[in-house]
């Protein structure tokens, strides 16, 4: 009993030990809840994001405030790029048995195999920065934002467009979690050369190879199933008006991209120092599929002013030299 009277001994609730403690948790509270509001999501609220693009009001962006979410949300940040990001799988493989790859990088606490895309995106962009260059970027076939987030990443503005709804779901994802609502502007839709709906095809468990045509969609997976699906398609020139200035514009749309310049015509036609740098998927196979050629692409490619054209890979690189 010998420390018995300090039980029964009152409690100074202000001791100055007490003060600092109360002033302390204070300070923090505040300066917590000061970052918080300065980080928070941009406003939700499509029209307020879209207060500095002049674009046609053809189509309503895809409202990713008002769309169910994915589940289980699978991310971590993409290696090795400049202005890394978070990058949200629309594909997990076979759970549990077979994960796909970069879920297993997760696992083993290593962040997400860098997409080439992503890495072509930030030095092309990086590069027309350095010379003064400015505009929006526009991702056509946009999958899950790999190449719409490394230019947001940059601070660039971007109009994705995707019609597959679980990328557009993955998409949203990104938007959350890079914090760019204020940036990417989404829109659901397959873009073509006209105005209305097209029938589209996905796999089960490979969204990343949809496309308007059914063999071109089951070219690298015969053994997926195939669904068909009507999905709004839409020209860009008619969603980007002449005022809007367009620094990149990327496609890849597994054999569909003739139809995706031919709707960007207008575009496509602005004089040299306006036009876009492109940057399309060339994949000889999946343009058969879609009744097309590299060579049908390179000729209207060159009707209206793109003479510059360079391979890397399975992607051609277009400019204006004149």
């Amino acid at each position: 009993m010998a420390n018995g009277w300090r039980r029964d001994r009152p409690t100074k609730l202000l001791s100055p030990k007490s003060v600092i403690l109360l002033f302390s948790a204070s300070l923090l509270f505040l300066t917590f809840f000061f970052l918080a509001s300065r980080t928070s999501t941009p406003n939700p609220n499509t029209k307020q994001a879209l207060k500095s693009l002049n674009l046609h009001k053809t189509i309503e962006p895809f409202n990713c405030y008002a769309s169910p979410q994915g589940h289980p949300v699978i991310a971590n940040v993409v290696e090795g790029l400049k202005y890394p990001f978070l990058y949200s799988l629309s594909d997990f493989g076979t759970l549990p048995d077979k994960p796909h790859k970069n879920i297993a990088r997760i696992l083993k606490g290593k962040p997400f195999r860098r997409p080439d895309i992503s890495v072509t995106i930030q030095e092309v962009l990086e590069k027309m920065r350095g010379e003064g260059n400015s505009g929006i970027v526009v991702d056509v076939g946009a999958n899950v934002g790999m190449a719409s987030f490394a230019a947001a990443a940059m601070g660039f503005r971007v109009l994705s467009f995707e019609p597959v709804f679980e990328n557009l779901q993955r998409i949203c994802d990104g938007v959350y979690l890079n914090r760019v609502g204020n940036l990417v502007t989404v829109f659901e839709a397959a873009a073509s050369d006209k105005l209305g709906n097209i029938t589209f095809h996905k796999l089960v468990g490979r969204l990343d190879n949809s496309a308007v045509s059914a063999t071109g969609a089951k070219l690298a997976f015969k053994s997926n199933e195939e669904i068909a699906l009507q999905v709004r398609s839409i020209p860009l020139d008619q969603v980007i008006p002449e005022s809007e200035s367009v620094l990149l514009l990327k496609i890849d749309v597994q054999g569909w991209e003739y139809h995706v310049l031919k709707g960007a015509s207008k575009l496509l036609s602005r004089k040299k120092g306006e036009a876009p740098y492109i940057i399309y998927e060339e994949d000889e196979r999946l343009l058969q599929a879609s009744n097309s050629s590299a060579n049908e692409i390179r000729e209207f490619l060159h009707s209206v002013g793109y003479h510059d054209c360079t391979q890397h890979g399975t992607d051609a690189h277009c400019t204006k030299n004149k």
